[in-house]
């Protein structure tokens, strides 16, 4: 077929007599991505045609070939056999030439009143509810896996760190639920965004509306949408769904990337408090005794992915004049991969939180009495001292152990009395570390009573989700 030829069989083609530069087909084309639309492109145009026969255009036998042929259509997809044609433009182009081939020219009657505005931006809706749903899933399964863990592992306490300095004595469970806290927060985000990504563009045509009188609450229900795009000219511009997913996606591997940094941390041999299983590490070429975190490195590092699709969809989106431009080409590539990258990385850390294993012993002995240097200052307030005097005399102890190299818990009571004179006998009962996190007893705290509270939460809004 030659160029000309390959020009005038495009859906656009009457218009034109020169034929298209090869290079600019190619730039052009958007089949090589898109085409992981197939299955919305044919739900969408199934229920356009359905639309169609509600309004008289066409004929129930004609509704029945196109309905009948999308069907063969998805099952060549569904097969790998269906050959996509070098005059196809997009999924929109290549499904609907392919069902011309197998019914004839009432396949034509298919766009009518549609355009590739609103049909690209409803199958870009349909395909990303589908995947939100999935991605539900996945981090619901992932944040189950850490709270049960949480629970089992009530016992084990460890050192508590701000900037990366031993703070305070927590448990190991407070550590796990302040992470599946965060992923709670963007499961429960990700909920609150899909009614806005399930608004239905089509019936907007290019712009201006659709001239046949198309139900368009037909088309709502058939699709499974959960309200109707306002104004059409929005309607087929309106890519603010997938700036909102990007950005999610974003927000969402913040959360991935700090989880594993703080086990990147803790499961090196400085700290020893984790141990990665086989099956998410691996070695190096030529140092034979080491093990290597990559799969929490490769989620420490995807997350600048998603950083660079929604920084770089942004860019794209921001100067757009009305309504649709071919710029919005650019709106599939981000959303695919972000979804791909969402997807393996929430599976990945699921496998990586079901197979750790801890070291309790070792998080056990890296808690020292200087960390309760807080619980000795908390031990005079308690006595009616106020806490910035109590602070500076804590601070004082903290001091004078350094000097003389011992820990706090080996000062005599002599010298704490030289500090302040509201030191008792009992000032050593609170060098105590299950004492010390039992005290952090209000909601949110890391007593065994709170976090066994924080788990019922997240697993109680999960189940009623």
């Amino acid at each position: 077929m030659t160029e000309q030829q390959v020009s005038q069989q495009k859906l656009w083609g009457g218009r034109f007599t020169g034929s298209t530069d090869p290079l600019m087909h190619e730039f052009n084309q958007s089949l090589s991505y898109d085409k992981r639309m197939f299955k919305a492109d044919i739900k969408g145009s199934q229920a356009y045609a359905l639309a169609l026969n509600a309004s008289g255009i066409l004929s129930s036998e004609e509704f029945s070939a196109i309905r009948t042929g999308l069907d063969e259509v998805l099952q060549e997809w569904e097969t790998s056999t269906f050959v996509p044609h070098e005059t196809d433009e997009d999924i929109h182009t290549a499904n609907e030439r392919r069902l011309m081939e197998k019914i004839g020219k009432v396949a034509g009657k298919l766009h009518t009143g549609r355009s590739r505005n609103d049909q690209v931006a409803t199958d870009m809706r349909l395909w990303l509810m589908e995947e939100c749903d999935k991605l539900l899933k996945f981090m619901e399964s992932l944040i189950k896996v850490i709270a049960i863990r949480a629970q089992k592992e009530i016992s084990v306490l460890m050192p508590g760190y701000t900037h990366l300095q031993r703070a305070q004595p927590i448990r190991w469970s407070h550590f796990l639920m302040s992470h599946a806290t965060a992923l709670l927060s963007d499961f429960n985000r990700l909920k609150s965004i899909i009614p806005r990504i399930a608004t239905l563009p089509l019936g907007s045509g290019p712009l201006a509306g659709n001239p046949f009188k198309i139900d368009r609450q037909l088309l709502l229900e058939a699709l499974g949408f959960q309200s109707l795009s306002i104004n059409s000219m929005h309607g087929v511009s309106d890519r603010d769904f997938v700036a909102e997913f990007l950005f999610w996606c974003t927000m969402t591997m913040v959360h991935v990337s700090r989880l594993a940094e703080d086990l990147i941390i803790y499961s090196s041999s400085e700290f020893g408090y984790v141990t990665l299983s086989d099956a998410y590490s691996t070695g190096s070429s030529i140092m034979p005794q080491k093990k290597n975190p990559d799969s929490l490195e490769l989620l420490r590092g995807k997350s600048g992915r998603t950083f660079g699709q929604l920084s770089g969809f942004l860019m794209t989106y921001k100067g757009l004049p009305a309504t649709y431009n071919k710029d919005l080409q650019e709106d599939k590539e981000p959303m695919f991969d972000a979804a791909d990258t969402l997807s393996a990385s929430i599976q990945i850390l699921e496998g990586v939180m079901s197979t750790l294993e801890i070291n309790a012993e070792r998080m056990q002995a890296a808690l020292t009495p200087e960390m309760l240097a807080t619980d000795l200052a908390e031990y005079l307030v308690r006595k009616g001292i106020p806490f910035r005097e109590t602070h500076h005399v804590s601070g004082s102890a903290v001091r004078l152990a350094e000097q003389k190299k011992i820990t706090l818990a080996e000062i005599t009571l002599q010298e704490y009395q030289g500090l302040s004179e509201h030191f008792a006998e009992d000032v050593f009962e609170v060098f105590n570390f299950e004492t010390s996190v039992e005290r952090k007893d209000v909601k949110g705290g890391t007593s065994k009573r709170a976090v066994l509270e924080q788990i019922d939460i997240v697993l109680n809004q999960l189940k009623s989700s």
